[in-house]
Parts: structure tokens; sequence; C-alpha cells
């Protein structure tokens, strides 16, 4: 009995908590984005309405992703983060932030060819990454066989890792999203896309393998 009263208290909570949290962060951040505006509209418009401090700063916004994905914009917006980059502490403060905003975006993530499963940092030991592209130039030229440049991400920071060239017969192409792959890594596992079938993958891999049992006895594995 006193199992099942605290497995119901701590299912509570899981369930619980995450909407609250929710709660409380868009309560929070609608009630900054009117007074942010909100303010100032009230000193130059007598026919303000609550909710417009908020309208003005989404159109706002939008017409600032409109002039950065121009060519103009573009260039300011480069000459701006080069100008921050050189500005003692704001630099640090900017680049932190920076990266934060990029890796809960998934900045670039359209550059990425599919999400893979390679051998990684050793034999044996597998590691998600991302193809970039297929290799050209020296790197190829120097090869006995086709290489891929496959992008190997940190946990719980994907905006550093590790940039490896791996032989195409060693890569094991996965079927989820970018999108799901990058979630799986920022969330160190605790993220699994229904459909990800990574343990099929490797077993098709390595077939070598005498134990198989292993890749069962994983928790979460419905073999």
């Amino acid at each position: 009995m006193k199992g099942h009263l605290k497995r119901y208290f701590i299912t509570g909570l899981l369930v619980i908590i995450p909407i609250w949290g929710t709660y409380l962060v868009l309560s929070t951040l609608l009630k900054f984005l009117e007074g942010f505006l909100g303010d100032f509209l009230k000193n130059f418009d007598r026919f303000y309405v609550p909710g417009m401090g908020i309208a003005s700063l989404i159109i706002l916004i939008f017409l600032t992703g409109f002039f950065a994905t121009n060519y103009i914009g573009r260039k300011v917006v480069s000459s701006w983060e080069s100008l921050m980059t050189k500005v003692p502490l704001v630099r640090n403060v900017y680049t932190v932030i920076k990266h934060v905003v990029d890796t809960v975006s998934l900045q670039g993530k359209d550059q990425f060819r599919g999400v893979v499963l390679v051998e990684f940092p050793r034999k044996g030991t597998y590691s998600m990454g991302f193809v970039t592209g297929i290799t050209k130039g020296e790197v190829q030229d120097i090869t006995e066989e086709k290489v891929l440049n496959v992008f190997i991400p940190t946990t719980p920071n994907p905006t550093t890792g590790y940039f490896v060239f791996v032989p195409e017969g060693d890569v094991m192409q996965l079927s989820m999203s970018v999108e799901d792959g990058m979630k799986m890594i920022i969330s160190g596992g605790l993220y699994t896309p229904a459909n990800a079938g990574i343990l099929e993958q490797i077993r098709k891999k390595d077939t070598n393998v005498k134990d198989k049992e292993t890749f069962t006895s994983l928790p979460g594995h419905k073999g």
C-alpha cells in the first residue's frame, strides 16, 4: 500500500510540475512583454487597450526577422555580432546567450542531411551524429573508400562536438528527424523518438556480436 501511494504521489508530481511550470513561465513572459512596450504606448495613444504591447512587440519581431533575412539585413546583423564579440564583458554575455538561443532554436539544423550512428570514439561504442556532406578534396583523394562528413555533438550542449570523416559503409542511417536527434542529444537520452529503432540498427550492423542479449536487456527495449 505504501509503495502504491508513493508511486501515485510521484506520478502526480510529474504531471503537475510541467503544467504549473509552463503556466508560470508563460504568465511571467506575457506580463513582461506587455510591460515592455505597453507602458511606452500608453503615453502616445489614448485608445490604448491591454494587449497592444504584446501585439506591437510581435510585429516588431516579425519586421526584424524580415529585415535580417535579406542581403542588407544579413550584413548588418553580421557586423553587429562581430562588434558584440569585440566588446569586453559584453562579449561574454552575448556569446553565452547566442549559444543558448541557437541551441534551443536548433539553428543550422537545415544544413544536416540526416541522423546517423557511427562507432565513436572506439569500436563497439556508438555515437549519434549528423551528416553534413560528402567528403571532397584532399581528404577524399587520400582515402581508399568514399567517406562522409559527420558532426558528433556533445551532450547537453550540441553547439560543440567532434567533426569526423567516416567511411560510407560504416555509417548507419537512422529514420528519426534531425530535430528529434538533436532533442535526444540535448536530453542525454531522456527523450527518445517513438520510432527511433536504434537497437535494430545496431543489430543489423554488428552481426558478429556473440551475446546479443546485452541489447535486449536494456531498459525500455521491447524485443
